[in-house]
């Protein structure tokens, strides 16, 4: 189970069997089920144990209340961390991205009911699975340059697989995205209905998976990224962040608005984001991760990330200061700093258990 609850607290993961389904609840409501060391620690243990179980077909990843699948790693947590100076937070993404590596490559269906917000860690969770099903109130993104931090998870590599340069723009931007924006994307697979999820989970108690989900699934609506590809691919296509605000800009429209929710992001963030996207091309899943806690383990000494959450989260005061403040003043030393390998502290992904799997 998740965390250590009191004995008058509900669980903060709920497992159960259904017939041949596997059901992962994330039991956060209020924090729409945001997640935290003891969840992924218990969900990597599930997972582990249903790996091994032939009685189990497959597995449902789903959340509790109607607010969302899950908003995103506890980036509260995490500042109390920062401020202690501990070392819980390179705990908790080193068990997490174990659990986004073994999803990535499980032996069996894996079902996530991406509805509602599903936000940084959220996708996590979801988007490495064999099937991802999106609704209309679907509100998917990475939006950690927002908070001065990068997308991780493995969702660099998920955004820079994207058509064209959509993904860039996603992950500069922090945009909030529709179900139709996650299919274009490739975060997702199929577009069910929110009022059909409980027919769905039901059905996939006995029949395989991607039967009871064809049985649902109907054609989504149209993408508005997909239709913004056209000045999204001229303007993001440089690898310099500074040219891609200026050719937004002078786009106009749509383009000069996302340059300047660009600008209002961390100048750090940014580059790092763009960098990140650029560096994982024909990297494997473990390798992007790997490279994820790299810049994470660096962002964690930096002033951006902390402040980031300050002004978001904390003071809600929405009024972050940068530190560069601005795009032209972080250097591409500033950049390479946040890449270079971490000796002794790298990420180890494998353990015993998951090798099992």
């Amino acid at each position: 189970m998740g965390g250590s609850p009191q004995a008058d607290q509900a669980p903060e993961v709920l497992f159960e069997r259904r017939g041949h389904l596997g059901v992962i609840t994330l039991n956060r409501p209020k924090a729409v089920n945001a997640l935290n060391a003891g969840m992924v620690a218990a969900v990597l243990e599930q997972l582990t144990t249903w790996a091994q179980d032939d009685a189990v077909a497959t597995v449902l990843v789903r959340g509790a209340g109607d607010r969302g699948l899950c908003a995103g790693g506890d980036i509260v947590a995490i500042y109390q961390d920062l401020l202690a100076g501990g070392s819980a937070t390179a705990e908790f993404w080193t068990t997490e991205y174990r659990l986004n590596a073994l999803i990535s490559r499980y032996p069996k269906p894996y079902v996530a009911f991406m509805d509602g917000l599903v936000l940084g860690g959220g996708v996590g969770i979801s988007a490495h699975g064999s099937l991802r099903v999106v609704t209309e109130r679907t509100r998917t993104g990475m939006p950690e340059t927002t908070i001065g931090f990068v997308p991780d998870v493995g969702g660099t590599l998920l955004l820079s697989r994207a058509p064209g340069e959509s993904g860039t723009h996603a992950a500069l931007t922090g945009a909030h995205l529709s179900g139709a924006d996650a299919l274009f994307l490739g975060l997702a697979d199929h577009f069910v209905p929110s009022g059909s999820l409980p027919a769905l989970a039901e059905a996939l108690e006995s029949a395989t998976a991607a039967d009871a989900v064809g049985r649902f699934a109907q054609d989504p609506p149209a993408s508005a990224l997909a239709e913004r590809r056209e000045w999204v691919d001229a303007a993001y296509a440089s690898d310099d962040a500074e040219e891609i605000v200026r050719r937004l800009r002078a786009a106009g429209g749509e383009a000069a608005d996302a340059a300047a929710t660009i600008e209002a992001k961390s100048p750090t963030a940014v580059k790092l984001t763009l960098a990140s996207l650029r560096r994982v091309r024909g990297f494997s899943l473990a390798e992007t991760l790997a490279q994820e806690y790299r810049v994470g383990m660096r962002s964690l000494a930096g002033p951006d990330f902390r402040e980031g959450i300050r002004a978001q989260v904390v003071d809600k005061d929405r009024n972050p200061h940068w530190k560069p403040a601005t795009l032209a003043e972080v250097t591409a030393a500033d950049v390479e700093h946040y890449f270079a390998p971490l000796g002794d502290r790298e990420l180890q992904l494998h353990t015993k258990e998951s090798d099992h799997v």
